[in-house]
């Protein structure tokens, strides 16, 4: 044998740090650019630093930063307009709007599961605002809602779908409160269900119960009865959850 001794074995290398994946840092370079905004308190319609500057404040290549960019544009976080600048975007729900509309509607062709969330929002919300909403009204008002009932009823008589009238019908329940998140998600939970009414086959009598529904909804609130109207309104949403569940069981 010989006398050599064995070579000692190599140092162990540090094991390498984590590789974030692309997707991951561009989500972390968009949440860098939207807390820029805010601690620069820039407010809605201001200037955004120019490209060079976002470069240098935020370490990013511009090809990297543009990709971002495009990312919160399509958030309505930011506002490119090419040939001016880039901007913080003025109040849009649209993007909202869009992605909870969506995945209520692709909810319909599978267990409907979106759906009904939907649905216990907007319940939460208008049996919970509904009073607040009656304080707010005039008799100018309660006229117009009146109007828009007398003709749902007109239009259940003819056996044609309720779905706009009755987004309408909603609407005017909660204008007085002048919140447009609100009228959004309204509007994302009316768009789902004028789909219900148009892939299931609605009969006249359920048009004509819809119709009462909402005159007793409307009668409650034309008297003041905040409580009243609330237990209706949750009544109402109760059909409307068994016409998802029946139309996803098809």
């Amino acid at each position: 044998m010989s006398g050599d001794a064995a070579p000692a074995p190599a140092p162990a290398r540090p094991a390498a740090a984590p590789r974030f994946s692309a997707q991951a840092r561009l989500a972390a370079l968009q949440s860098d650019i939207m807390d820029l905004i805010l601690d620069s308190n820039l407010a809605a319609g201001s200037p955004l630093p120019t490209e060079a500057e976002l470069c240098a404040a935020l370490g990013v290549g511009r090809n990297t930063l543009r990709e971002s960019l495009k990312v919160l544009q399509a958030l309505g976080v930011v506002e490119i307009r090419h040939g001016y600048g880039m901007f913080v975007a003025p109040t849009n729900f649209d993007a909202l709007t869009a992605g909870l509309s969506f995945r209520g509607r692709l909810s319909l062709r599978q267990q409907g599961k979106e759906a009904l969330e939907l649905v216990d929002v907007r319940q939460t919300l208008e049996s919970g605002l509904i009073g607040a909403a009656m304080t707010l009204m005039t008799p100018e008002h309660l006229a117009r809602i009146e109007a828009t009932v007398q003709e749902m009823e007109s239009l259940a008589d003819q056996g044609q779908a309720l779905a706009a009238v009755d987004s309408e019908f909603h609407r005017q329940l909660f204008e007085p409160l002048g919140n447009e998140l609100l009228t959004h998600l309204m509007s994302v939970f009316w768009d789902v269900y004028s789909r219900i009414h148009a892939e299931a086959r609605v009969k006249v009598t359920s048009l004509h119960a819809t119709a009462r529904v909402h005159r007793e909804i409307f009668d409650a609130v034309r008297a003041g009865d905040q409580a009243l109207a609330s237990v209706r309104l949750d009544r109402h949403f109760d059909g409307i959850r068994e016409a998802i569940a029946d139309l996803v069981s098809r």
